[in-house]
């Protein structure tokens, strides 16, 4: 569903599953800064809302969105996690660029989530200007740095569900 029908941060506090022993990666593009530091607040502050230990969020940068995958698989190679989530801001230019990267990006993640028993959560925000992007990094739609991390507690309980 469009973001324009939708805030990204809005949900209901209380079908949220318990977060307290989740070990969380995050992986944040530092292209775009103004705005993945603002995606990863937004993340942080929801999962430490739901329990997550700050302990227990490991977060590491890579230069750009492109590099977020490989980024992604080394944090589920090195920490012992439950779900890694990827952060980036890819904004139209006026070459092809955003799609390759785009493209990059999603197959890279589907790949991952494929490949490893825990799950990689698609926190790459796509859009064709800046004003798009700031107003989904705490703007008016909200954050989806804290859409990114609800999703990430629920895949963990989905699971962790399976396992018993």
């Amino acid at each position: 569903m469009a973001t324009a029908y939708q805030n990204l941060s809005d949900y209901n506090f209380d079908s949220i599953p318990d977060a307290s022993s989740l070990r969380v990666g995050i992986i944040v593009s530092e292209w775009n800064q103004t705005i993945t530091e603002k995606l990863l607040e937004g993340a942080c502050n929801t999962l430490e809302r739901h329990g997550v230990k700050a302990k227990n969020i490991h977060v590491e940068r890579v230069p750009g969105s492109f590099e977020l995958t490989f980024g992604a698989r080394q944090l589920a190679e090195h920490r012992e996690l439950d779900v890694v989530i990827a952060l980036g801001c890819v904004i139209r230019g006026d070459t092809p660029h955003f799609d390759y990267v785009c493209f990059g990006v999603t197959q890279g993640l589907t790949s991952l989530n494929l490949q490893y028993n825990i799950p990689f959560i698609f926190g790459l925000l796509t859009t064709n200007t800046l004003r798009q992007s700031e107003e989904r990094a705490g703007g008016r739609y909200g954050n989806k740095g804290d859409e990114a991390a609800i999703t990430a507690i629920k895949m963990a309980d989905f699971v962790c569900r399976l396992k018993k």
